[in-house]
């Protein structure tokens, strides 16, 4: 048989198969080709095939990314151990570094339990498999959280059309409040990023405030809870900063799991989630929130989307890498710069 031959015959026996041995998703979305979504509910199906269901003895937990992230790892070890003996699972802490490497620690495999950022999100669903279920909130109902545009309170600007020209900060490429919102809601204020002022990326909220509070920028949005609990803790001072403007209320980060978690480990997690009493230092943390909700990413991060469409940012891989190479360029500039700085030869004392 020839070459030819036997590409035809294999072509042929591959047409006479069922449509379900050829194509066994039905329906994919915006998911990535190693995903499917057979259920129409946005997010990764469980993989049929049980071999492929994974039931790791250790689950590595993850916080989204921060300025210190032995701050929340202090903040939420109460609960690590709680889920260790729900789940009989050893827990461990990982500190991830930046959004990309999130989402990637998920993708492979490496990430089980995480607290992805609101603009990150997406993502995670359509290129890492994740699985939104839950999101901080209190007897009220889920918690959410505004767009502020922060500026010092000794400066001079009462509106953002005032910052034209001015230096602000944006968090990150793939964050909402931090980047995507303001492309689209600042522009109806009279300021548009890019055309009025050069986005400068701070690499986080946290980084973002203490920028704004040391005169390093004269502008920045950031997310409200982030602002809110660095001032409850002490962070900075709430009598350093005025807000010109807001946003409605966006769902705060959620918690995801890979899909590809064996189902009964799955529930079990998500049970952990639901039943945990809020230890003191987690309520502390997060005031006037008490307890974990459950979620869709369907249903309650549809706001959140529409900000992505309508940005121009689909939660796609080009969209992501395009995101991921700008961050890692802010990160290497901000790098660079705090290396020149310390490398300056300190002034001599009067």
């Amino acid at each position: 048989m020839t070459r030819t031959t036997l590409l035809a015959a294999l072509l042929l026996a591959g047409a006479a198969l069922p449509a379900s041995a050829q194509d066994t998703c039905s329906n994919r979305g915006q998911l990535d080709t190693a995903y499917c979504d057979a259920n129409n509910d946005l997010v990764a199906d469980t993989p049929t095939d049980p071999a492929k269901q994974k039931d790791p003895s250790t689950l590595i937990f993850a916080y989204s990314p921060v300025e210190n992230p032995a701050v929340y790892q202090v903040v939420y070890q109460p609960f690590m151990d709680f889920l260790g003996t729900c789940t009989g699972k050893k827990i461990v802490f990982f500190p991830v570094q930046n959004n990309a490497a999130q989402v990637e620690a998920m993708r492979s495999g490496r990430l089980h339990i995480s607290g992805f950022a609101t603009g990150v999100v997406g993502f995670a669903v359509n290129l890492a498999g994740a699985v939104p279920f839950a999101v901080i909130g209190s007897e009220k109902g889920v918690s959410g959280y505004k767009l502020f545009a922060l500026v010092k309170s000794d400066s001079p600007y009462k509106t953002l059309a005032d910052l034209k020209g001015k230096k602000v900060a944006h968090t990150a490429p793939s964050s909402n409040s931090g980047h995507l919102a303001p492309k689209v809601f600042f522009p109806e204020q009279g300021l548009k990023p890019d055309e009025d002022y050069k986005v400068l990326m701070s690499g986080g909220h946290d980084k973002s405030v203490l920028g704004v509070a040391s005169g390093d920028y004269d502008m920045a949005p950031v997310a409200s809870d982030v602002y809110e609990r660095m001032v409850a803790r002490g962070a900075v001072k709430a009598d350093q900063f005025r807000v010109i403007w807001q946003s409605e209320t966006f769902p705060t980060s959620s918690w995801s799991m890979p899909h590809d978690l064996k189902p009964e480990l799955a529930s079990k997690i998500k049970g952990c989630f639901m039943d945990y009493k809020w230890s003191e230092g987690l309520k502390k943390e997060y005031a006037g929130e008490d307890r974990f909700l459950p979620m869709t990413y369907k249903d309650t991060w549809r706001p959140i989307r529409e900000v992505a469409e309508k940005s121009g940012t689909p939660y796609n891989k080009t969209a992501y890498e395009a995101q991921t190479k700008r961050e890692a360029e802010a990160e290497a500039k901000k790098a660079a710069e705090a290396a020149a700085k310390a490398a300056q030869p300190a002034a001599p004392k009067p």
